[in-house]
């Protein structure tokens, strides 16, 4: 394997098992890795452990999480003995010439970086890892309808809201499953795809009309589109798998109000495929770290 990243350190804090793949992928490109919250992880051979404090003075590139932080700043870390939290004095003490890699960075998080002069750079929705991680989340979601409905896929009226990276690969899996699939879009050019791919196309504004056929609804918009008008069309033994990040698209509350089965599943690829998902970073990661770093070097001598 090339060794690209040789010479370079690369901090990775927290994560889930996705990263337990990752770091060694990353090192047979050559890179060095700083581990943060691996404590109860077998160990990884080459790996230095640190703080958070510690690691952001020490390396060249900063590879937080895809989920992200929460509002507080505290970093998903399954391994980690203690709490992680990316608060004002990590932010403050992060050099400018530093990128700082996160699959979804929150607006407070956004903010506080414009204003220190810290380059983000938000991985989840680049084509380069969300068209490859759409293959996990499909299967995942696909998965959890099998788990939460007393029928198959196969003949199921299943409804995909939302043709984006990881509709159009939900779709097309349940498509080869033998559902019956209606993709729901507001492009004209998705709504002609869909038909041309043998699904029913339905824009959402006809989507209140149409949605009471659906047995299985995934959906993978990141907004309320189920809400209590929708949810009112929606059949009781329906069930709802919902892709879309945090909060969600549904209104959960009136879901379970109504009987109907609705599920939040966002991050599937670090739960039902991590090994898979772990190489797909390590795929992408090299070329978007050399990229940075070129950026960074030419801005620096500019």
């Amino acid at each position: 394997m090339s060794a690209g990243l040789k010479g370079i350190r690369v901090a990775v804090i927290g994560g889930d098992d996705r990263e337990l793949y990752l770091i060694p992928e990353l090192q047979k490109h050559g890179a060095y890795i700083v581990g943060v919250g691996f404590e109860k992880a077998a160990p990884i051979p080459g790996m230095q452990m640190a703080s958070l404090k510690e690691a952001v003075s020490q390396v060249d590139v900063l590879v937080f999480p895809m989920f992200g932080t929460d509002e507080r700043g505290v970093i998903k870390a399954k391994y980690a003995d203690s709490q992680i939290v990316l608060n004002k004095e990590i932010l403050q003490a992060i050099p400018a010439r530093v990128p700082l890699f996160i699959g979804w960075a929150r607006s407070a998080l956004k903010s506080a970086a414009d204003m220190m002069g810290i380059r983000i750079v938000e991985t989840a929705n680049m084509n380069e890892t969300a068209i490859l991680n759409s293959i996990p989340s499909a299967e995942g979601a696909i998965q959890m309808a099998m788990e939460n409905t007393n029928i198959t896929i196969h003949n199921s009226e299943s409804f995909v809201l939302g043709l984006g990276r990881c509709g159009w690969t939900i779709a097309r899996m349940l498509y080869g499953i033998g559902a019956h699939v209606t993709g729901v879009a507001r492009k004209g050019t998705d709504l002609a795809r869909a038909t041309e791919m043998g699904f029913q196309a339905v824009h959402f504004s006809d989507l209140e009309d149409e949605i009471g056929r659906a047995e299985i609804i995934f959906n993978t918009v990141p907004t309320l589109i189920l809400d209590r008008v929708m949810l009112e069309r929606v059949a009781r033994d329906a069930a709802i798998i919902d892709l879309a990040s945090i909060p969600g698209g549904v209104d959960y509350e009136y879901a379970q109000m109504l009987g109907i089965k609705a599920l939040l599943a966002p991050g599937l690829p670090g739960i039902v495929a991590p090994k898979t998902a772990g190489k797909i970073l390590a795929h992408v990661y090299p070329q978007l770290i050399l990229r940075q770093l070129t950026t960074v070097k030419t801005s620096m001598e500019t």
